[in-house]
């Protein structure tokens, strides 16, 4: 029960620290790449993990190989962008000057139920109201809205002000 215990605890801290050097992004954040390397990895770990008869080599050294691969492959991406554009994709424009662009939501199987979520999510009601809708290589949707319905920021509500004291 020991060995099964400090077994755990040696891929546990593996896995850990594989997931950390491949860099601090959330399961939503993550490229395919990445999210398939941090799956892989942690199966590779419960199969030492749960056979105390299987050398726990068998899954240090898988996990350690995944772990430089995703590390030469990150690099590879920072240096060539080919290559970069090979392992992500490129984002997809799904909406144009408030006209979607059917032929592109086909081309990536992105549906109208999701595109009409994804502008609820982030509190958009009408495909009018928007710009450009853009398809990161993330999964997450992009939105620049119309000038007419962009939200405000601190500085028009300070421009908003000042303006109403002149006029005073």
């Amino acid at each position: 029960m020991a060995i099964s215990f400090i077994r755990t605890v040696i891929l546990y801290l593996l896995v850990i620290t594989g997931l950390r050097v491949m860099g601090k992004r959330q399961i939503g954040e993550m490229q395919p790449s990445e999210l398939v390397v941090a799956i892989m990895i942690s199966d590779l770990a419960t199969i030492p993990m749960q056979e105390v008869g299987i050398p726990l080599m068998t899954g240090v050294i898988p996990i350690f190989t995944l772990i430089v691969m995703e590390i030469l492959l990150s690099q590879l991406s920072l240096k060539s962008k080919k290559f970069r554009r090979l392992m992500t994709g490129k984002p997809n424009v799904v909406i144009h000057n408030g006209k979607i662009l059917k032929s592109e939501m086909k081309k990536i199987r992105f549906n109208m139920d999701d595109l009409n979520e994804q502008l609820r999510i982030q509190g958009y009601t009408g495909i009018s109201d928007i710009n450009f809708a853009i398809l990161e290589t993330n999964g997450q949707l992009s939105i620049i809205p119309k000038p007419k319905y962009k939200q405000a920021t601190v500085k028009d509500v300070e421009n908003t002000l000042k303006n109403k004291e002149k006029k005073k």
